[in-house]
């Protein structure tokens, strides 16, 4: 279970309430920021499974969730396919606190204001346990992947850039 933490953030009290199991990791961000690439260096976590929080906003001015690896670029436009919008544009880090009520570097696809459509990308399918945003920077939350779908509201999908 959870390492006890204070304050939780809202993703870990979300899936408290959820009865969902899942491991906290903490990092230093010195400057308030690390890529996700970084983070997974700094948790010592495999790369592979720790995924990025993108929000993105459609033609139609809907918000839309992307969770994809760390490593990977979000491929717009099979995105926007996936969520049925012509074209997706990734919301300005300005706009992500008002949208999430999360800051840049902290977005958790777990506990928003506001659920959203959330697509995780099918890599996650192959495996287990997945380390995403807890809602802080410094704060890595890892659950397994059914979980995440099943708390975030998220389908599978490919979401990459080849």
């Amino acid at each position: 279970m959870a390492k006890t933490l204070k304050p939780k953030t809202n993703a870990l009290r979300h899936l408290d309430t959820k009865k969902i199991p899942y491991n906290v990791y903490e990092y230093d961000a010195p400057d308030g920021f690390l890529d996700g690439v970084s983070v997974a260096r700094a948790t010592g976590m495999d790369i592979n499974k720790v995924y990025k929080t993108l929000v993105t906003q459609g033609g139609s001015k809907e918000h839309y969730v992307c969770v994809i690896p760390v490593a990977e670029e979000l491929d717009l436009k099979k995105a926007a396919k996936h969520f049925g919008e012509k074209k997706l544009e990734m919301i300005p880090a300005k706009e992500i606190t008002a949208v999430t009520g999360y800051i840049k570097g902290g977005c958790s696809p777990i506990g928003m204001k506001k659920q959203f459509k959330t697509a995780i990308d099918c890599r996650a399918d192959n495996l287990e346990l997945i380390v995403v945003s807890a809602g802080k920077v410094g704060l890595q939350v890892e659950l397994a992947v059914s979980d995440l779908l099943a708390v975030a509201g998220g389908e599978l999908c490919d979401l990459i850039v080849e």
